[in-house]
């Protein structure tokens, strides 16, 4: 695993290189490469959703690699391939790869990341590239540790999509600075199965559900956040929010998700008026 780890990673750097030296043009549109596509969700008519909402806040091109294949192993053109974020700023990842747990590959979709290529994940891509014992907390540095090092958060899966309260915590970080609480229609609540030490919480959600006891309990998890990750400290932003194409329209999670590209980037310049 390290020995792929570090040929990736060596294949990664030169694309760095090119990509930091034209994000320092603050006039330049940030250049996005959004991956979408695998199980359990629309991902057809989000990437479109996304695509259109966030150019309409944001100086951004955004090129979409998309699958309609709504497996758990999706045949995403990145896999196998370290170089996939080439001339790009940034990578949204988007997709639903429960399922694609080759450690190699996984090391290839990491690597332009542990190369400084700054990162969005949103909803189900926290559920990818995931394998060993992920149900209970993984050891940090550990092989099977990779992705959740990565976004931040480790978890495993959610309950039933019922209505989400979201509660910023931070409201003073450029990403949530003017946000507003607010309630979500029904989508689901991811675990925390464990915080990793450099994730830093914007957002909880909390949700009622009943029992089968006819109780009512109530989950409260983190549900947007902050990351550092690997040598190069590389920004991060994520959301478990956003399964239902309703949610990913509403103009609350658009401008969050927006605001988390302008941070990721440090391009505070590319917002539109």
């Amino acid at each position: 695993m390290k020995n792929w780890s570090v040929l990736f990673l060596s294949a990664a750097l030169a694309a760095f290189t090119s990509t930091a030296s034209r994000a320092a043009d603050a006039g330049a549109p940030i250049k996005a490469l959004l991956l979408t596509g695998g199980c359990c969700h629309d991902y057809k008519a989000q990437k479109d959703i996304l695509k259109k909402g966030l150019e309409a806040r944001l100086n951004i091109e955004i090129t979409q690699i998309h699958t309609d294949d709504g497996s758990t192993k999706p045949p995403l053109p990145i896999y196998g391939n370290p170089d996939y974020a080439k001339g790009y700023d940034i990578v949204i990842h988007d997709e639903c790869a429960a399922d694609i747990n080759d450690p190699a590959v996984i090391a290839g979709v990491l690597a332009p990341h542990k190369a400084g290529i700054p990162g969005v994940n949103l909803h189900c891509a926290m559920h990818c590239y995931r394998f060993g014992n992920y149900g209970k907390p993984v050891a940090v540095g550990a092989d099977n540790a990779g992705w959740y090092e990565y976004t931040g958060l480790q978890t495993k899966g959610h309950g039933a999509q019922l209505p989400i309260s979201i509660h910023f915590e931070d409201t003073e970080h450029p990403i949530t600075k003017g946000l507003s609480d607010w309630t979500t229609i029904h989508e689901e609540l991811y675990n925390n199965i464990q915080l990793m030490p450099n994730l830093h919480a914007l957002a909880k959600g909390a949700q009622t559900s009943k029992g089968k006891d006819g109780k009512e309990s109530t989950q409260n998890n983190v549900v947007a956040w902050v990351n550092t990750y690997g040598p190069n400290k590389t920004r991060v932003f994520s959301t478990t929010i956003g399964h239902n194409n309703e949610t990913v329209a509403d103009t609350r999670y658009l401008d969050l998700v927006a605001n988390g590209i302008l941070w990721a980037v440090n391009r505070p310049d590319a917002k539109k008026k």
